[in-house]
This record gives structure tokens, sequence and C-alpha cells, in this order.
């Protein structure tokens, strides 16, 4: 007893010295309001400004938005499926950088860098994977006895003709050519650049399936090179006699842009039958090793800067290379944002990585895990029939706890509800789908917990995010009670333009109407006899659909200056000619000169805008007789 005593008051120690830390500066319909949040949203504000604010004034303004949000969530905004969704990502955006283990990610960026150095030659055997646990297994199981055979004296490249399923390699013995750091999955290149010439690989598993690795050579990195070039395909017709002519052909070209290279793009844009780079003078990308045709990529890569290949031969026909420029190896600033880019690709094997780091981090954290009876049931579960609808119905073990973070048990039946009623008939594939779709229920929930204490423990975050979640009830609230209002209420916009009619007032005069441009008179007295019979509410909507092409119908609200035409009409000053060289005739309909606005149409924006200006003082202060405000005016005092 004595011991609780003790600890109980060791806890209200904290509490106090928290407390003092970050004292409540006021109170709004309950609410706490923290000295830290207010003082980041004023010093925020002041930033802003011209001249700092006066505090007293900011309160003023502090206490009105926060009422604002009071209504909104007594009005339940804060508990819609649409609020809430966009918080949700809001708070998962936010997070983001605190989740992050930057020396984790740099470590992985500085392997790639340092593989990157180097460039690897190798070939492979392939099976791909079909998803099916069982035909997985025995593709693993016939790539181990592959194994077996090589080790025991059996020609990789014959092996790799007769059973690899890459295509495009397999004809070829399996031969990758020299692999530059990046371009293959990254669990198969942690392989290939960690072996020595003539070492064979264990199986290897990559996302798309399961390979034997064969590195054959080890080269420093050749950098990437810049060339344009000229294509001239085989002929499938013809014979010996079409290839003469297509050699005879690229030599004619060749001897064109010896005698002058500056002619090099003009004679691939006529000539190259690669019309993809065809368009664009010859010109290809930058390209490293590993990514053209061996004959290619030779060439390019021997050929000085600034010069002209002779014509060669690949397996799509004669090229000319004109090798424009070259460079070495990205450095690690150079590479950083673009690998970072493609580890945080869902698609990339470290991907992956990075998540099991992030667990393990947040389960140390927030002791996080699962739980290991609550799997084997889930499991059982789903032995019997897989991942069908009586998995959903039989709610007999759906409130097991699956996984506990803390005190906090997540059930088998949060977990089900994951899933949104997928369906898996197969027993080996549901228990796998299930097997990852219990590490990602771990991983999400962990995710929500550190967001938690981020909001509990940070306040450059907890502000942040209280910042825009109090903007966004602070919108809505006013869209419903100030904007849309001032917007729909018509009875309530024409009763406060009637009641401050002396606040609207020109200096000048105003011109109004209808103006008309037509195509000749009989047109333009034809409308004026249509209008006549029309009701003017729907005159010109009318007007402009029976005379489309024939003439313009337009309302008007015209300053004298403002349109040369109406000053001609209405003010007797200039010509009365048509903007518009189609038209030959103008007349005004129902013109006048009004001296002030005789509706509330002619001044909407302004009238809108003060009546905008009214609701919300009505508004604020119907909240200051609804919700009560505490201010601590001590704690106000220690504002800096």
């Amino acid at each position: 007893m004595k011991t609780k005593i003790l600890l109980g008051a060791g806890l209200g120690v904290c509490a106090l010295a928290w407390a003092a830390k970050d004292p409540v500066i006021m109170k709004v319909n309950g609410v706490d309001v923290p000295k830290s949040e207010f003082e980041y949203l004023y010093h925020k504000n002041s930033q802003q400004q011209m001249a700092p604010q006066p505090l007293d004034e900011y309160v003023e303004m502090f206490v009105n938005y926060r009422l604002k949000v009071a209504d909104a969530m007594a009005n339940g905004v804060d508990t819609t499926a649409s609020f809430r969704q966009e918080m949700t990502q809001y708070k998962h955006d936010l997070a983001a950088p605190y989740l992050a283990d930057s020396v984790f990610l740099n470590n992985l960026v500085k392997e790639a860098c340092e593989r990157g150095k180097e460039e690897v030659e190798a070939s492979h055997i392939m099976i791909f994977k079909t998803g099916k646990p069982t035909e997985d297994a025995k593709a693993k199981a016939f790539l181990d006895s592959l194994h077996k055979e090589i080790k025991n004296g059996a020609d990789f490249g014959e092996l790799a003709k007769q059973y690899s399923q890459d295509r495009g390699t397999s004809q070829r013995g399996g031969d990758l050519g020299y692999m530059v750091a990046g371009r293959y999955p990254y669990s198969f290149e942690k392989v290939a650049f960690g072996m020595k010439p003539g070492e064979v690989s264990d199986l290897t598993e990559t996302r798309m399936g399961y390979h034997l690795i064969k590195v054959t050579g080890r080269r420093p990195a050749m950098g990437q090179v810049r060339v344009g070039h000229i294509l001239l395909m085989d002929p499938k017709e013809g014979g010996s006699a079409a290839l003469d002519a297509n050699k005879a052909r690229i030599d004619s070209i060749y001897a064109v842009a010896k005698a002058d290279p500056s002619k090099f793009e003009a004679l691939a844009r006529e000539f190259s039958q690669d019309p993809g780079s065809a368009r664009q003078g010859g010109m290809l990308p930058w390209f490293g090793a590993g990514q053209m045709v061996p004959e290619f990529e030779t060439v390019a890569f021997e050929l000085p800067n600034k010069s002209l290949s002779e014509p060669f031969r690949s397996q799509f026909g004669w090229h000319i290379i004109y090798k424009y420029d070259a460079k070495g190896a990205p450095t690690l600033e150079e590479m950083k944002p673009s690998e970072l880019s493609r580890i945080q690709n869902p698609q990339d094997d470290r991907f992956a990585l990075v998540r099991k780091n992030q667990i393990e981090r947040l389960s140390k954290k927030h002791k996080g895990s699962i739980n290991k009876d609550g799997l084997a049931a889930l499991k059982a579960e789903l032995a019997k029939n897989g991942l069908d609808s009586t998995f959903y119905v039989n709610t007999t073990i759906d409130s097991q706890a699956l996984v506990n973070i803390g005190k906090k048990a997540y059930t088998i039946g949060d977990f089900k509800a994951t899933l949104r009623g997928s369906i898996q008939p197969d027993k080996d594939i549901a228990l796998k789908f299930v097997d990852e779709g219990v590490e990602t229920f771990l991983s999400r929930n962990l995710v929500e917990a550190e967001e938690d204490w981020l909001e509990a423990n940070q306040p450059e975050y907890r502000n942040l995010l209280h910042e825009y979640r109090n903007g966004s009830l602070l919108y809505e609230s006013s869209v419903k009670n100030v904007w849309n209002r001032a917007g729909q209420d018509k009875e309530g916009l024409e009763s406060f333009f009637q009641s401050h009619r002396d606040d609207y007032k020109w200096v000048e005069p105003r011109a109004k109407g209808i103006l008309v441009q037509a195509k000749n008179d009989s047109v333009a007295n034809a409308i004026a006899q249509r209008f006549a019979e029309l009701p003017k509410a729907e005159a010109v909507s009318r007007l402009k659909k029976e005379f489309k092409g024939e003439a313009t119908v337009d309302r008007i609200l015209m300053a004298k200056g403002q349109n040369a035409l109406v000053d001609a009409l209405m003010f007797g000053e200039g010509n009365a000619t048509p903007s518009n060289s189609n038209f030959t005739t103008a007349l005004i309909l129902d013109g006048r000169v009004l001296t002030a606005p005789e509706e509330v149409e002619d001044v909407k924006g302004q009238v809108t805008s003060d009546y905008q200006e009214a609701l919300e003082e009505e508004w604020i202060s119907a909240l200051r007789k609804k919700y009560p405000v505490e201010i601590d005016r001590k704690v106000l005092k220690s504002v800096k």
C-alpha cells in the first residue's frame, strides 16, 4: 500500500511538472488550449503580418477561431467519414519523416553507391514463381538439383539453355552481360555483386522467381555514354543481294557523315530505321553497361567523344554511331535522391527491408507483438476451407487477441475487417496471404501507435496536426454558416441590400441593358421584336439560342470608358461599330443610364461580401453566448 501511495505521488509530480511546462491558457467549450499551441499560432500569425499584432487583439481573433471549431465539433463534423479519412491521411503524411530511419536508409543508399563502382558479368538460370506454394516448392527443389549437377561438373550454360525460363537469355546460356548496379532486383544484385568470378550461387529468390547465378567477371564501372545512331535494319526478303544493297547504302551514308559530321543528325532523321531516335536526330538517352546489345555497347564505350564510328553490325542490322559525351559512375550525393525514391517503391525489394526495420523499431518502442495463440487459431480456421465466406461468418475466434501493442489487444475480428471479404479457396495460398496480412496489420497498428505518441510528445508534429484539423473544422463550419448561406439565401441578400441601399452608390453613372451585335439590320430588328414578346427573365438565354451564329446577346452594366461600343450607344461618344468584324449592326435593348444600383444584381459581389461579414458577426455573437470561454490571464501574461 505504501509503495502504491509513493508511486501515485511520483506520477502526480510528473503531471504537475508537465502542466507547469505547458499550462492551459484557455478553455473553449470545455476543451483545453495549451499555451504551446497558442504561442505557435500567435508567432506564425505575427510572421505573416507587416507589423506584429498586439496580443490582446490576437486573443479576440483566436477566441473567435476556436469558437467556430467548437461549433463544428458540437455539430459532429469531426465524426463524419470524409473528415476522419482526410485526417487519417494527413496524419500519415505528416508522420512519414518521423517514421523514417535515416541511418538505415542512408546505409542502403551507400550500399547501392558502393556497388555502382563495379560491374559484374553474370549468367543465370531462372524458374518463374507461380504463386502456388506447392508448385513453387517444386521449382525450388528442381533448381537445388541443378545446383548439385553444376557442382558435379555440369555445364552451367548448357543447363541454362535447356531449363531457364528467361527467354531473353536462355539461348545465350543465361548470359546477362555486365550488370550495372540498380538494374536488377536488390536480392539478385546482393548475391551477384558479392561473388567472385567462377562462383555459382545457391538458390536466390526474387519477386519474379528463383535463380542460380554464375559470375564470370568483374571490372570497374564504365559509367554512361550519350550517343546518336543511324540504323539500317536487315531486309526480311531479297536474300544476299538485299543484304549487299543494305551494306552499300550504309557505306554511302557513312561517307557523307564522315565528310561533314555536322550532317549526322539530318542523315539520322532521313535514313535511320529506328523511329524513336530518328525523330531526335538519332539521339539516344544516356545508357550504361548491359543496356544495349554487346556489339553496340562495345563500340559506344570505346569510341572517343565527338567522333563517328565506322558502320558495324548487330542482330538488328547496320549501325553508325556518333558519340557526344561520357561520364563516370554517379557519386553518393548524385544518386541519393533517385535511390531513395526507388527504395520507397513497394516493388523494390528494399521496401520490405525498410518495413521490417520499422516494425522491429516500433515493436521495441511500443511493445508490439503477434499473439502466437491467436495466429495459431487463425491458421487452424483457414486450414479447414481456406479463405471463403464461412471464414467471415464464423465468429467463434473473433474475440481472440491477434496483435498486442502495449496493453492494447487487436483481435482476429479486427483483422478480418481489414481483409474486406477477400476470397481464396486454395488453403496454402490463403495461409501465405494471411501471414503477410498479419504482418501488415501489425505494422499499420504500430504506425498508429507511433502517430499517437508523436501527437503527445512532439510539439512540432502536434501543432501542425492540430492546426490542420482545426483549420478543416473552421472551413467546414464557415461554409455552412456564412459562405453557402450568403450565396444561397436570395431573400436574405435582397433584404440586406434594401436595408443598406445608401451604402451602395456610384461615383460614375452606369449604362445598363442588353447589348446586341447582329449580322445586319434585319436580324437586329427581328431580335428587337422577339425581345418584346419574351419574359424579361428568359430573354437573354432565349435570344442567344434562337439567333445563334447570327448575333451576340449580352447583359451589360458599364461605366463610361469601359466599352467603346457602349459609350457610343448610351453616352453618345464615338462610333457605334460592332467589335466583331462579322457583325454590322449594334443596339442596346431596354437601355438606361443609372446613377445608383436599382437591384441587388447590380452590385451582387459587394453586397454578398458585406452580407457575409454581417452573418459572420451575427454568428460569432451567437457562439459567444452559446459556448463558455475561460482565459487564464496569468498564463496569458507569460506569452512571449
